[in-house]
């Protein structure tokens, strides 16, 4: 699954996401996982994906901002994508993959591709990516046009915390980390041990940016960036709920930011999947993700659920009505 000069599917840059590597990580904990190919001519199509309840779905996990096969320029690529939406008919019944994004023209292309090889698809919304386009400002002018509370609360609380920030993969900071969101407000994580081999790896390739605060010497927030290709993306953030009145994740959001745009020269920063309501304080636009479900109606296996699709559109329309 090898992209020209850094570019996927409609020449949008390559992200962690793309990667072999990421889905090998993945398909360490899957036995079910496996990639999917066709050529056409010179164009070959590569999909990873899982075997999982009796369909195959995108081999992807939490930590996964997006999901989509890279698909080489042209008609032929198109082509070979078609043969692939087709071949897959030998495999399952069914076919889910999501988060897809559309910025690239990725979900579209792929549900059409999948009725053209005969699937019945649905596709339909399914999260939002919150992103931010920095347009050659600097991080004072981005700082500028942020809401005055978030302004006001990093001017009265910096001072309160000590902010380190490292671009290669630290064990005891990576313990920190694990620490502090631990006893987060944040859900059990899922996979720790993948997301931790896979900051070992950006950290090789010089991509991480890992930043930590503390309070009276003791780590109170941890953040895990990474930076490639103009882009970066935040994975994972945390900080002690016992911390919360010094604010130490706002302090080290800000400096993390500033380190982004005004040293690695960031052209997008990439806050992943969620509608959490503090994205919308850093970030300036909301991305859609979808979700693409094929069913192949030739198949025994699909008609249940492809009645169930039906009764949820009618359903759907009368209520539209009303």
């Amino acid at each position: 699954m090898q992209a020209a000069d850094g570019e996927a599917w409609g020449g949008t840059r390559v992200s962690p996401f793309d990667r072999p590597e990421w889905f090998a990580l993945l398909a360490e904990s899957r036995p079910g996982a496996f990639t999917a190919s066709a050529t056409q001519d010179d164009a070959t199509v590569s999909m990873p994906l899982n075997r999982a309840d009796g369909r195959l779905e995108a081999l992807r996990n939490w930590y996964s901002f997006t999901w989509r096969p890279l698909v080489p320029h042209g008609a032929t690529g198109e082509t070979a994508l078609q043969r692939l939406a087709k071949d897959l008919k030998h495999e399952a019944p069914r076919v889910t993959l999501w988060p897809l994004p559309e910025e690239d023209g990725s979900a579209k292309r792929l549900a059409d591709a999948f009725r053209k090889a005969g699937w019945s698809v649905a596709l339909s919304r399914c999260d939002e990516n919150h992103v931010l386009h920095v347009e050659g400002r600097s991080f004072a002018e981005y700082w500028a046009g942020r809401p005055g509370r978030l302004r006001t609360t990093l001017k009265r609380k910096a001072k309160k915390v000590d902010v380190e920030i490292v671009e290669h993969f630290d064990a005891k900071l990576w313990q920190d980390y694990e620490n502090i969101y631990s006893e987060s407000w944040k859900p059990s994580e899922d996979e720790p041990d993948l997301l931790r081999r896979f900051a070992q790896a950006e950290g090789a390739a010089g991509r991480i940016r890992f930043g930590i605060a503390r309070a009276d010497g003791k780590p109170v927030a941890a953040q895990f960036w990474t930076v490639e290709n103009g882009i970066a993306y935040i994975h994972k953030l945390a900080h002690l709920e016992s911390a919360k009145p010094v604010s130490p994740g706002t302090t080290l959001s800000a400096a993390l930011f500033e380190h982004v745009i005004d040293r690695d020269g960031v052209e997008l920063v990439d806050f992943g999947t969620g509608s959490d309501a503090y994205k919308r304080d850093w970030m300036e636009e909301v991305r859609p993700r979808f979700m693409l479900d094929a069913l192949d109606p030739r198949q025994p296996a699909a008609w249940i659920p492809l009645a169930k699709r039906a009764v949820r559109a009618i359903l759907a329309s009368a209520q539209a009505r009303r």
